[in-house]
Parts: structure tokens; C-alpha cells; sequence
């Protein structure tokens, strides 16, 4: 199980050299990547009156994510860079093919693209994107993303895309880069069996993960029989350092029973202020986690 690190997106403040401390620290820490939350736009809570429980609102702070894990590749050896997840259909398909691609080639191969469909129809509206078929349009955009990454010049005749004679240079390191899709609905986890290199599940506690052992052994069967390789299928969840240990350790045996191909360590709501905060979190954990 390859562990990594979810970057503290909203308390991470702005500070470059703080946030250059901590990208090589983890990377020297013997983390293996570092996993970046998106949001483009956030919006007042007036606006999210209808989403009481929604996480985040303008005074949510968030790094760009092409954009920050372009500067952690230029500072970083072998770090992989992680978005988990991108909220694909509310950004132009072609322009985030040119934008992984680019990331790619100038990393030497290190991104992972995770995709989600969101839950802020505000932040839809304010991008001019169609919040109600997005779950469709994602499907599509997968396809469009890899035949654009794999082939120099492409012909694509969809219900949202029509590329003809077109093609984007360089095409990225990976070919492809690697799809995982996000999310906890029935249709996210038939989207990931169908289309996906693996899946990356938002799901917390102990009740809720035994739940999710049905879902999970479903999307194997679903991904065998697309004709693929359940054992190549990756499965990338979290592990919460403000969770008890016992809660911790309970995740950790549940997703290592599974099958996790991948653990991303997550510090936020743990109260601490400051980068260094985080990262005295993440050393701490590191025997948890295997690393020490």
C-alpha cells in the first residue's frame, strides 16, 4: 500500500516557503504522494442555503490545483502528484487534457488525475456549466481525456464532444495518465468499475465502512466483467488523524483487508494552525502507517 498525503488545502495559508518546507518534508518523510482538494469557486452561505451540511463556502480558501501541483513537481523528485478529485464537468474537457498533459510531461510522469462530479451546483452555475448531466458528461469526458493523451491527432463523435483533426502536444509521460474516480454514490462506483483505474471512496467510519464491503466487492465483479483485472483495479482511500486511534486503527484493517492499493493521511480538522503543524502530525503518524 503506497501512503501519501492529503494537503491541508484550506489551512494551508499562502506562505510559498511554508508550503515548500512541507512538500519536501513529506517527500523525505517517505511519503509517497500528495493529494490536492478542488474547488475553483466558492460561495456564500446565503447561496448554500440549500446545502446546510455543505463543507465549504467563499471563505474556504483553495490552492489552483494544475497550478500548485505544477510548482510541487518543480520542487519535488519523485513525489507523486495527486487531484482527488477534480471536479471534471465543470471544466472544459480539452483544457484539462492540455493541462494534465503538460503537468505530466513536466513532472517526468508523476500524476495521478482523480475526477468527481462535485455537489455545488453555485460553484456550476458561477463556471457556466450544466450541474444536472454532469454524471453523463463525466463518462464521456473520461473518453475524450484518453484519446486525446494517447493519440496525436483525434476523431471523437459524442453527445458533448465533437473533436475532428485535432490533437494536443506533447502528449503526456503516461500513457495514459491514470483515471480514478471519486465519489459515494451507486453511480460513482459503476462509473469507476466501467471507466476507471481505481477508485478513490469518501467514506468514514467504522459502521459505514463494514456497509461498503457489498459496494466494494461489487465494483470488482463490475470491473471482471468489463473484461478487465480486479487485481490491477486500485483502491485509494483516507485515513483521518482527528479520528480516535481506535477508530484509526479499525480504518486501517478494514482497508488493508480490502485490498487498498493506496492510503492518502489526511491532518485537516485537527485543530493544529500552520503548516508545521501538519507535518509534526504527519511524522507522528508515520509508524501508524508503516513508515517507521
Amino acid at each position: 500500500m503506497q501512503v501519501g498525503v492529503v494537503f491541508p488545502q484550506t489551512e494551508s495559508g499562502t506562505d510559498v516557503g511554508a508550503i515548500r518546507e512541507f512538500a519536501q518534508t513529506i517527500e523525505a518523510m517517505g511519503y509517497r504522494h500528495i493529494l490536492v482538494y478542488d474547488h475553483v469557486m466558492g460561495a456564500t452561505r446565503e447561496r448554500l442555503g440549500h446545502l446546510p451540511w455543505a463543507p465549504y463556502d467563499s471563505e474556504s480558501p483553495f490552492h489552483e490545483v494544475f497550478v500548485f501541483l505544477s510548482y510541487v513537481a518543480a520542487i519535488t523528485q519523485q513525489l507523486r502528484l495527486v487531484t482527488g478529485v477534480l471536479v471534471l464537468p465543470q471544466r472544459e474537457t480539452a483544457l484539462v487534457a492540455k493541462q494534465a498533459a503538460a503537468l505530466d510531461v513536466l513532472s517526468g510522469g508523476r500524476l495521478d488525475l482523480g475526477v468527481g462530479v462535485g455537489w455545488n451546483d453555485v460553484e456550476y452555475e458561477a463556471l457556466q456549466a450544466n450541474f444536472h448531466n454532469r454524471g453523463l458528461r463525466q463518462a464521456e469526458q473520461v473518453r475524450v481525456l484518453r484519446e486525446l493523451w494517447t493519440q496525436p491527432v483525434v476523431e471523437f463523435e459524442g453527445r458533448y464532444h465533437h473533436l475532428h483533426g485535432v490533437g494536443i502536444r506533447p502528449l503526456p509521460v503516461q500513457q495514459p495518465i491514470p483515471v480514478w474516480f471519486g465519489g459515494n454514490s451507486e453511480a460513482s462506483y459503476q462509473r469507476a468499475a466501467r471507466l476507471g483505474d481505481g477508485f478513490m471512496p469518501n467514506v468514514s467510519g467504522l459502521s459505514r465502512l463494514e456497509a461498503l464491503r457489498p459496494t466494494l466487492a461489487a465494483m470488482r465483479e463490475a470491473v471482471r466483467a468489463s473484461g478487465r483485472d480486479p487485481a490491477r483495479f486500485g483502491l485509494w482511500p483516507r485515513l483521518n488523524l482527528k479520528d480516535t486511534a481506535e477508530v484509526r486503527a479499525g480504518t486501517l484493517a478494514f482497508w488493508r483487508s480490502e485490498g487498498a492499493t493506496h492510503l492518502s493521511v489526511n491532518t485537516l480538522g485537527m485543530g493544529v494552525q500552520g503548516l508545521e503543524a501538519h507535518l509534526r502530525a504527519l511524522e507522528a503518524a508515520r509508524h501508524e502507517v508503516g513508515l517507521a
